[in-house]
């Protein structure tokens, strides 16, 4: 395979309540096309998210043209995703959905400055796909995998985008901690999710 072939970047697995907290943006090289990375507070850079949660709302905010604003809740927090005329199939999605469903959606972060100089963070969806409660909850388990896995390597002397993260925000990694260990109990609570007996 030739080294000019474009692969598309891994979809991060993010809760809500580390996304929203994430506000720089970078890119690793000075190529037009080199990816735009949202780095996340844990320690991890995301060109793209996979996120799983309950579209509660959605609304046409476009003027001119349509474009959906949906608000998606997962078990730490909303995410808000935005899909209009460049995003033809998320955009008829969201229009077809309607809440409350549980969806999946993978899309590229995408950050806004207020006038008042705070970062707002949404999601461009490239996909936006309705699922079911198992897969809602094995989304939340996985997420809380990958997000104490972050959290473990954030001290690793090598662990260069952690070390960013560090540079970059003041917040203590123990509260995504606490944020994965509360989404897990939250499925243990709905009774959904039977436990596997560990062996």
């Amino acid at each position: 395979m030739s080294q000019n072939t474009l692969t598309r970047e891994v979809a991060r697995r993010v809760f809500a309540s580390e996304y929203n907290d994430a506000s720089y943006t970078f890119k690793e090289s000075d190529d037009d096309r080199a990816p735009l990375y949202l780095l996340l507070p844990t320690g991890e850079r995301a060109n793209r998210v996979f996120i799983v949660g309950t579209l509660t709302e959605k609304e046409d905010v476009g003027e001119d043209s349509e474009y959906w604003r949906g608000r998606i809740v997962d078990p730490t927090g909303t995410f808000f995703t935005y899909a209009g005329q460049y995003q033809p199939e998320a955009a008829s999605a969201l229009r077809e959905l309607e809440p409350p469903a549980y969806v999946a959606v993978v899309g590229k972060p995408r950050t806004y400055e207020t006038d008042d100089g705070n970062v707002n963070v949404s999601v461009r969806p490239e996909s936006i796909t309705t699922v079911d409660a198992s897969t809602r909850d094995r989304w939340v388990a996985e997420t809380a995998a990958r997000t104490l896995d972050r959290i473990e390597a954030f001290d690793d002397e090598g662990n260069e985008y952690a070390r960013m993260a560090r540079e970059q925000y003041d917040l203590p990694v123990e509260e995504y901690r606490d944020a994965a260990v509360a989404a897990l109990r939250s499925l243990d609570d709905s009774d959904e999710l039977e436990e596997e007996p560990t062996a």
